[in-house]
Formats: C-alpha cells, sequence, structure tokens
C-alpha cells in the first residue's frame, strides 16, 4: 500500500441511522461518498438511500457540519451500483448487526473492491475474524473493524481492530487518516465482544442496575449521582440508556452474555425484569418518546418500578453525600464515600469499586495498555477520567486494599481476585513518564511513534502522565500570556488568554495591543491560541460594574480600545493567525474575525451574539461586515447598491446567530472560504503555527486601510425596520428587541446618511461605538446583563 494513503473517494453500505450519519462526516471532512443500501421494491430504486439522506437534515445535533455537504452524497443500491465501489478507496460496511448477514454482503461485494483499498466492518461488537471469513484470502489483509461511536460527527473515539490477517500498514495508514482527516481519537481494540469502550462502559451500566436495586434508589436518584459530579455526561446512567435505545442496550448486553460465559461477572449479563417489560412494550427510550423517561409537555417523568407508572423526577443527592462530592482531594473523597453508611454514597462507592475490579481483570483481554482503556471512555462514553486514572488519583494503594476486603467479604459483584499486578503492594498506578501499563507486556507502554501525532504538540493527557511543554513565556499580564516553542518555532508567538472562560476585559485588551507591537519588534508571526473556548466575549461582570458605578466615559474609552486590538490585529506587520475551538462569540468572533488568517477547529461555534445582552457588536465586527458588503457589491454592475449583502448579516446578528461549525461559520461569513478548518482539535496548534510560518515566508504585506466605501445609509436602516416594525406590532419582538436591532441596522449602514454615501473605516468605527454607549445606558440593557450574568441565560424584556 502506499505511503501517500488517501481517501478520496468512500462507500457506506447500509444507510441506517449510523452508515448514513458516518456518510455525512466523510462529506464533512470534503470526502464524496457513495451511501449504499437494498434496492426499493417500489419508485426510484434507490429510495431507501434516498430516505436516510432527507432524514440526516431533520437530526438533531446536526450530522451535516454545512447543509452543502449533503451534494457530496450519492445514493445507491446493491443491484445497480457495484461496480461504483472500483472507485473507492475506503469501504465501510456499517449494516444490523448479524454475522449472516454481514457475510452475505461481503460475498457479493468482494469482486467489486479496489485493489489497494481498505473494507472495515463498523460492527460494535462482533469477531473481526470471523467476519474476515466471510472474504477472500486477498482481500483479507486490507480488512478490519473500525467502530464509530454515535453520534460519528461528534463522538471522538474509533476503536480500530485488526484480525490475524491485516497488514499492519493498513492499519497505520487509516489511523493516521482517520486521526487528521476526520478528527478522531484511535484506539486499537482487541478482537473481543464489544471491543474496549462498549465492554467497560456496558458494565458499568449493569453495575449501575444491579447497585439501584440492591439499595432501593430511584432511577432519577442515580441520574443525579452519576452525571457530571463525578464526571460523567449530563445524560448519566438511565438517562444514557434511553438515548442509547434499551433495544440496542440489550442487544449489546445480549452479544456480553452470549460470547462471554467464561467472564466472572457473567450472573450480572441480563437487564432486570422491568427493563425486560419497557421493551416488550416498545418503550425503547427516547427515539418511542418514553423509556425510563418520558417527557410530558415540559414536564420529565421517571418510571416507579413499584407502580410501574411514570412520576415527577425529582431526583436529589442528599446533604451529607454533596459534602463529599465536594471533596477536592480524590484521595479522601473515596474514602469517605466507603465509610459512609448512606445508601447514596455505598452506591457511588460500589460502582467505582466494581468498574475498577472489571478493568483491572480484563485490561489483558480487551486491550493493549491502561490509556487505551482510560482514552476509550474518555472519547466514547464521554467521562472526564478513564477507570484507571480515577483509581490511580484517589490513591491505588489504598483504593486496591479496599476492592480487596470487599472481594473477601462477599460485598463486590464477582469473587475472583484483583490480578497479581494490580494488587502489587509497589504499585504507584499505571500512568507515568515512560507511558501506561500493559497488562499483556507486563510493562509499561510508551505513545504510538506513528508520525501523525507530531501534528499534536500539547495532545490530551492522563492523571499520572506529565504535562506538557507549555513553552517559554516572553511576556504576560493578568489577562494574557505571550509565549513560544523554542524547539518548534521560536519566532511565532503565542498568544493564549488567561482569563477565565476567556473573556475580553481591559487587561486581554492591553495585552492584545502589546503583543501585537512586540511580535512586530521580535518575531515573525502571532498566532492566537488557547484551550477551548476561544472566548466567549466581553467580560460583563466588568461591564456591569462600570454601569452601576456610572463610569460610562471610561466603558466607551475601553469600546475605543477594543476596536483598536481589532484593527491592530488586523493590521499587524506581521501575519495574525487566531487558531480557534469551541465557542468564538462576540468579542471573540470580532477578534477572529480581523486576524489575516484563520485556522478554525471543525467543532467551533462563532458568532456576534451582542443582542442576547441588548448591545450590538462593537469591537469593529459591524464595521467589518459593513467593508465586506461594499467589497462584495463592488463585483457588480451596481457597486453602490450594498443592502443586498447586508440582509443575511443583519438578520444573524439581530437574531444573535451562531455557527454550528467551522464550515457553517464560513457560510454565514464570520470567516472565509480560504480559510483552514482542522477536524482534530488536538493539531490545531501545530496547523496554526505553520500556517503563521507560510506567510511570514512568503512576505505577509498588512492589508491597506481602506479608503473610502459606499454604505446603505437611512434607506438600508428604513427598509430594516420595515421589517421590524411588523415583527414589534405582531407581538414577536419587544420595544426593547426592536430598539436593539435598529442600533444593529444603524452600525451596518453606517449611520443617517444618504444610501451609496463614501464613508471611510473611522466613520463606521464611530457609528457602531455609538450604537453600543447608547443601548449600554438604558435600563433595559443593563437588566438582560446582569440577567445574563446570573442565571446564564438571556433576558426578554
Amino acid at each position: 500500500m502506499s505511503s501517500n494513503f488517501n481517501v478520496k473517494h468512500a462507500a457506506v453500505l447500509g444507510a441506517g441511522v449510523m452508515g448514513a450519519q458516518i456518510a455525512a462526516h466523510l462529506a464533512n471532512a470534503g470526502v464524496p461518498v457513495t451511501l449504499y443500501d437494498l434496492t426499493a421494491k417500489e419508485g426510484d430504486r434507490n429510495a431507501i438511500a434516498l430516505k436516510a439522506l432527507a432524514g440526516l437534515k431533520k437530526l438533531e445535533p446536526a450530522p451535516l457540519a454545512s447543509p452543502s455537504r449533503a451534494a457530496l452524497i450519492t445514493p445507491a443500491n446493491y443491484d445497480d451500483h457495484l461496480d461504483r465501489l472500483r472507485e473507492c478507496d475506503l469501504v465501510i460496511e456499517a449494516i444490523a448487526e448479524r454475522m449472516d448477514w454481514k457475510a452475505a454482503l461481503y460475498e457479493r461485494i468482494a469482486p467489486h473492491v479496489a485493489d489497494g483499498a481498505i473494507l472495515a466492518s463498523n460492527t460494535s461488537g462482533l469477531s473481526i475474524s470471523e467476519l474476515a471469513g466471510a472474504l477472500p484470502q486477498a482481500l483479507r489483509g486490507r480488512f478490519c473493524g473500525v467502530h464509530f461511536f454515535n453520534p460519528p460527527r461528534y463522538m471522538r473515539l474509533v476503536e480500530l481492530i485488526a484480525t490475524p490477517d491485516t497488514n499492519p500498514g493498513v492499519l497505520d495508514h487509516l489511523e493516521s487518516w482517520l486521526t487528521t482527516r476526520l478528527g478522531k481519537g484511535v484506539i486499537r481494540a482487541l478482537d473481543t465482544p464489544n471491543f474496549i469502550a462498549n465492554r467497560i462502559g456496558v458494565f458499568s451500566i449493569l453495575a449501575a442496575l444491579h447497585h439501584t436495586e440492591r439499595l432501593g434508589l430511584g432511577f432519577d436518584e442515580v441520574d443525579a449521582l452519576t452525571g457530571p459530579r463525578i464526571g460523567r455526561p449530563k445524560s448519566a446512567t438511565y438517562r444514557t440508556a434511553d438515548v442509547v435505545g434499551l433495544d440496542t442496550l440489550a442487544h449489546v448486553v445480549g452479544t456480553m452474555r452470549d460470547k462471554l460465559p467464561d467472564d466472572p461477572w457473567h450472573a450480572y449479563f441480563q437487564l432486570p425484569g422491568w427493563l425486560n417489560t419497557l421493551i416488550e412494550r416498545g418503550a425503547l427510550g427516547q427515539k418511542s418518546g418514553k423509556g425510563v423517561y418520558q417527557k410530558v409537555g415540559k414536564e420529565i417523568r421517571v418510571l416507579d418500578t413499584a407502580s410501574f407508572d411514570y412520576r415527577p423526577a425529582a431526583g436529589a443527592i442528599a446533604d451529607e453525600v454533596d459534602a463529599i462530592l465536594k471533596q477536592r482531594d480524590p484521595a479522601l473523597r473515596f474514602a469517605e464515600l466507603r465509610a459512609c453508611a448512606h445508601p447514596q454514597a455505598q452506591f457511588l462507592w460500589s460502582v467505582f469499586r466494581d468498574i475498577f475490579h472489571y478493568s483491572a481483570f480484563q485490561l489483558e483481554h480487551i486491550a493493549d495498555n491502561a490509556r487505551d482503556a482510560d482514552l476509550a471512555m474518555r472519547w466514547g462514553f464521554g467521562w472526564s477520567m478513564g477507570p484507571f486514572e480515577t483509581w490511580q488519583a484517589a490513591g491505588w494503594q489504598n483504593v486496591a486494599a479496599a476492592i480487596a476486603d470487599d472481594i473477601a467479604a462477599g460485598r463486590a459483584m464477582s469473587q475472583a481476585p484483583l490480578p497479581a499486578w494490580a494488587a502489587d503492594p509497589a504499585r504507584k498506578g499505571v500512568h507515568d513518564a515512560h507511558g501506561s501499563y500493559s497488562a499483556r507486556g507486563q510493562r509499561q507502554q510508551p505513545r504510538s511513534t506513528l508520525p501523525v501525532y507530531e501534528r499534536q504538540l500539547l495532545p490530551e493527557r492522563l492523571a499520572g502522565e506529565p504535562t506538557a511543554d507549555r513553552g517559554a513565556t516572553l511576556w504576560e499580564n493578568d489577562g494574557v500570556r505571550l509565549w513560544h516553542l523554542p524547539d518548534i518555532d521560536a519566532r511565532i508567538g503565542i498568544l493564549s488568554f488567561t482569563s477565565k472562560m476567556h473573556t475580553i476585559g481591559g487587561e486581554v485588551l492591553d495585552g492584545v495591543l502589546h503583543a501585537v507591537q512586540y511580535s512586530e519588534q521580535e518575531l515573525d508571526a502571532l498566532v492566537l491560541w488557547h484551550d477551548a473556548p476561544f472566548a466567549v466575549g466581553a467580560n460583563l461582570a466588568q461591564v456591569a460594574q462600570a454601569c452601576a458605578a456610572g463610569q460610562f466615559d471610561m466603558l466607551e474609552a475601553i469600546v475605543e480600545k477594543f476596536q483598536r486590538a481589532s484593527l491592530a490585529l488586523h493590521y499587524a506587520r506581521v501575519p495574525t493567525v487566531a487558531a480557534v475551538q469551541g465557542m468564538a462569540l462576540g468579542g471573540g468572533c470580532e477578534f477572529l474575525m480581523h486576524c489575516s488568517h484563520r485556522v478554525l477547529a471543525l467543532e467551533s461555534y462563532i458568532g456576534l451574539v451582542e443582542a442576547g445582552v441588548g448591545l450590538v457588536p462593537a469591537g469593529g465586527g459591524s464595521k467589518a461586515l459593513a467593508v465586506r458588503a461594499a467589497a462584495l457589491a463592488a463585483a457588480t454592475a451596481t457597486p453602490a447598491e450594498v443592502f443586498p449583502f447586508l440582509q443575511p448579516v443583519f438578520q444573524n446578528i439581530a437574531t444573535a446567530q451562531v455557527a454550528k461549525s467551522a464550515l457553517h461559520a464560513i457560510d454565514m461569513g464570520y470567516a472565509q472560504a480560504a480559510d483552514t478548518v482542522v477536524f482534530h482539535p488536538d493539531e490545531l496548534l501545530w496547523v496554526a503555527l505553520r500556517q503563521a510560518r507560510a506567510a511570514a515566508d512568503i512576505g505577509h504585506v498588512a492589508p491597506l486601510r481602506p479608503q473610502r466605501v459606499p454604505v446603505a445609509g437611512r434607506t438600508g436602516i428604513a427598509n430594516f425596520e420595515m421589517v421590524l416594525v411588523n415583527m414589534r406590532e405582531g407581538g414577536m419582538i419587544s420595544a426593547h428587541d426592536y430598539r436593539v436591532a435598529r442600533g444593529a441596522a444603524a452600525a451596518l449602514c453606517g449611520g443617517e446618511v444618504e444610501a451609496g454615501t463614501q464613508v471611510d473605516e473611522a466613520w463606521l468605527l464611530a457609528v457602531e461605538r455609538r450604537e453600543f454607549m447608547a443601548l449600554l445606558r438604558t435600563a433595559e440593557t443593563q437588566a438582560r446583563i446582569r440577567h445574563t450574568l446570573e442565571t446564564g441565560k438571556p433576558l426578554r424584556n
């Protein structure tokens, strides 16, 4: 196989929910994909695949990062289009979990798979080696398992599973491509039932089911305990089961029961009677409208197994257990949970104990090392920490001794002893500077040395591993740190905001201005980068305090400084690159709009949301959009008519719309078609540094300040007002919503001047600043700011 492996065209076999979403994410990455399914018996022969494509538009969260990407997916059927497989470099099978169905399909497609193409199964737990037996010998070396997690766009984990015949080079190429092109965290799992994440994750659900019943807890009570308070997703345990589908959970548990007869925990590989009854009644969870939970209007109700009816969900954590969970020291937290007699505390200790026990016992059978198991749970189930790093952080020996005591006393779910390596009195943990423990190899195993991981300058670390090198500081204040990585490129500065949630206050503005000046004098380029979020906008707490004190002159000076900071980024004599991931809202959006280049993680959520707190963009954002509209108009036969290019922009600002991906941000005009979209966030800094270096090396030239541009003026404002008046009179917006939207219109249209008037940049900045300050002085906007600070939600007053 060529060392320059790339996927120019892919095929997905099976247009079910999972197959269609895998196809959608391939399309997100710009890969043309043919989506196959059975031939429809009536009408269009591709009707099944076509229906799946239509369904993508209805799913939330959206599988497609931009609606335009749907054009890259071509529907097909197995009877008419198998010859198209010869065009594909990668073929992913994603049909139902039936060994006989998959084998029959493999026999059918094998003659059409191109020489050198990779064939992979997206099975969630069937034996990859057994599946390979259905393939001709010539294809087995290019066959493997590639298990995506649902939803494929958003879940980081992909488990890669080899057979004894799989060519190692195939795995290396596919792992590298999945990592960079699709943004995945790839874990190589062993070919055992349910692989790694589902094996541990489903066991954790089974443990919770067992201890819920044993201790007499409510399902909503358990979800209060097993969500964010212990580093798990909000869906916790029973809501997760509803989201996954109770029938799907039953299938995965059934696979463990049928395929793992010798597992010491086998007696627990079954579902309780109440859950089987729900499945029999068609109450399968979220997809059927009810399962463990049911939503009635706005009320969430939960199943009461005693009456087998639903009651209002009101699960709460007991005060004494809540106090334990607030304990910062994990060693004390676990010790206190074990010692506490309250059923909730006993539940948490029991579940953690049995997950630790099971993970340690099965490690050598399911994973190459403890790091793979921990990352699989982070990326596949959304745990903030995997089982082994949680155990290590809590004090390995003390927890190991407690587990052993519970096993001896018959309190654990299994009497199987802890493996010798885990019970070793000298062991302090599994993760250290040398790698992570491999029970199979009985040694510390370092991280992968595949070249693709050299692109991850600051990779995700596990508890116990050394922290990544954050370079050398060049300058810092209370809001920012300017630093560089001398071993990578000493002459590129990296500016990181250090404020909470990377909000933009006076100290950050001072930092940006100083960093640009420093870079122009001492460096070749400047990159704005830090961990997500990129920036959530202005520091509203500072704004609220200044408003309360009547310091409006000071606030206007800060707005003017904000504008200067944006202009400094835009007109810098060196390239300025915004490396964005997560939220880039308000002022964060304005900063990235003004940088000379943007490198955007796919999952970047970008927008000018000032209207949500009763304000208009005034850090140069309104000005930038007005200038852009003029540039678009200049390419038409009527260069003075800018209003048509302001209409979609105005709607986005007035309704505080946020782009749902980097591709969507380009569609909305907050980023540009030439910007770089990176799918793996850990590659963001590497790409941004290289973008900055390339721009510097080819001779960056600061853009010329626009001389004078035409604006829509009062005619444009009046056109927007006609829509706003109708909305206000119809009760769709409040009087203050009207005032805010009119302010946005004025800022975009260049104020009260004749349509087509030529104005300069300073004029536009003055208009947006004036509209911002006028709104800031109103009681309604100040109330909106206070409400947002207190509740995190917008106020419609």
